[in-house]
């Protein structure tokens, strides 16, 4: 998986977005008015398998949910304690591969959430039944399982495509960020760059990450889901930035 990249970008995360903190309550909105829609008002705990920094899981905790997170980066798990101890959020973070979250996390949760197309870093269909089961097994009955995923079927393929996110302000620096993906089949390699410019010396300095994504339709990880034992396997548009697909343990 992608541990090595999001260790490199645990640092800039928050500058993807042009409003971090803006974000984080705006999605946690969307992913409670899912949740409540989904499988009802009394579902509280939440097991987050791709916390990050805690772009998403720092928000749900903010508005009441139990919430408990890993994330297969070392650093960007570092970097969520610190956002929630400054936020006075008591969440339980580790690191764990999202295909061995059942060793560590048991089972009785309400909702395991993988947001942000964390699943996508998974090379095959293979690899993403493998956390699918192991999200299945750390499910209460009745619980859901929420995935949020880009629209690979509606991207535009080949080689140095562009993905700006724009340039940022913070502390007096300048940061230009963008991506470029160059694919080969169905899985395409990603270049993130960050140029950091303080506005006086001459030259700017840059930060390169690579990761590798699958880029897997989201009507194929639906069936997938469904392969792996969920129920109800339902895609959601226009209630998140990016397709939502949820799935109900029955039993």
């Amino acid at each position: 998986m992608g541990h090595r990249f999001y260790d490199e970008l645990s640092a800039f995360y928050h500058l993807i977005y042009p409003d971090w903190e803006a974000s984080i309550a705006a999605q946690a909105q969307s992913l409670d008015a899912i949740i409540r829609r989904c499988w009802g008002e009394h579902t509280r705990r939440i097991l987050d398998v791709s916390c990050g920094i805690g772009t998403q899981c720092l928000g749900l905790a903010a508005l009441g949910y139990r919430v408990t997170g890993s994330d297969v980066s070392e650093k960007a798990v570092a970097r969520a304690r610190r956002e929630a101890g400054k936020r006075g959020l008591g969440i339980a973070l580790s690191v764990c591969d999202m295909r061995e979250v059942y060793a560590l996390h048991a089972s009785s949760f309400d909702v395991v959430l993988c947001a942000d197309n964390s699943i996508t870093h998974l090379q095959s269909d293979e690899e993403i039944l493998a956390a699918l089961a192991s999200m299945r097994r750390c499910l209460r009955p009745g619980g859901g399982c929420l995935i949020t995923v880009r629209a690979y079927d509606q991207e535009t393929r080949g080689t140095a495509v562009v993905k700006p996110h724009g340039v940022r302000e913070e502390a007096g620096t300048r940061y230009l960020l963008w991506q470029v993906w160059d694919f080969t089949g169905e899985h395409y390699d990603l270049t993130l760059y960050v140029v950091e410019d303080d506005g006086v010396s001459a030259q700017a300095k840059t930060h390169v990450m690579r990761s590798r994504y699958y880029a897997i339709a989201p009507d194929r990880i639906a069936a997938l889901m469904a392969e792996a034992g969920f129920d109800r396997v339902e895609r959601l548009d226009e209630m998140f930035f990016q397709p939502v697909l949820v799935g109900t343990r029955t039993a």
